[in-house]
């Protein structure tokens, strides 16, 4: 059993804190850039442009991980406490949030430029699993997200929490939602399969969504929330809907290549 009594901050410098959190979400995006731009992108008009791309992205993963966080997860604290809202350095960012901003971003982006949203949400889609990964070891890092009471070897004792050993849920989702969707979406890619836009998007979407609805059986649900109905979590019903838009991506796909 691991005990986890790690400081969620990184780094302080006289009252200036920067936690894990953060760092997490910087090396995610740096790393992804790096890699899109070194390794996945052959295009060469989308790789001129995908600098100026970033920073939509960057604006987009914000703005929607905040407010998915704010509607999905805890509205009725912020309505009372509108101004927390900004207050993103305390934490509570949601993934489907921050899809949403990206997919919005990203059009926006496309359409200003008269490409297809495609061309960008394929590429990010390879990449954002690093993101997933260093997110997910920030949330153990943090003693947040944690899973339900085991006996299991490799059980963690999160003693901010308590001092019940607990599924290390986050290193679940950071190996699976992270490293194995990462490994699954580059050999789609070495396939080919970034000719035919939106089949990684789509891809992405179906494998995340399942892995993510599994491993919330291991997490504890958020506890102003619970569970919704059949005893599943928010998170498992925003993964449900996620699951049908991927496969809607794939059949639409087959539709085009048929009616070609």
């Amino acid at each position: 059993m691991f005990i986890n009594n790690f400081d969620p901050v990184a780094i302080q410098i006289l009252s200036i804190e920067i936690r894990w959190y953060s760092l997490a979400y910087i090396f995610g995006i740096i790393a992804g850039w790096i890699l899109s731009k070194k390794v996945f992108l052959s295009n060469q008009e989308i790789k001129e442009k995908f600098d100026d791309y970033i920073t939509y992205l960057i604006i987009g993963i914000i703005i929607g991980g905040r407010l998915g966080y704010v509607l999905f997860y805890n509205l009725d604290y912020y309505l009372y406490n509108p101004l927390d809202i900004f207050k993103i350095w305390q934490g509570g960012m949601s993934f489907h949030g921050g899809l949403i901003g990206v997919i919005i971003s990203s059009y926006i982006f496309a359409k200003k430029n008269s490409q297809n949203p495609f061309e960008y949400l394929d590429i990010v889609s390879i990449v954002s699993p690093i993101g997933i990964f260093f997110g997910r070891v920030a949330n153990f890092i943090n003693s947040e997200l944690y899973g339900f009471e085991t006996n299991l070897p490799w059980a963690v004792k999160f003693i901010q929490i308590d001092e019940l050993s607990r599924h290390p849920s986050q290193l679940y989702e950071a190996f699976f939602e992270g490293i194995i969707l990462f490994i699954i979406l580059v050999i789609f890619r070495n396939k080919g399969y970034l000719k035919k836009p939106g089949v990684i998007s789509g891809l992405f979407l179906i494998f995340y969504s399942i892995f993510r609805f599994i491993i919330e059986f291991f997490r504890v649900p958020d506890e102003h929330l619970g569970y919704l109905v059949y005893n599943l979590t928010t998170g498992q019903f925003i993964s449900l809907i996620s699951l049908i838009l991927g496969i809607y991506l794939i059949i639409k796909n087959n539709e085009r290549k048929e009616n070609s």
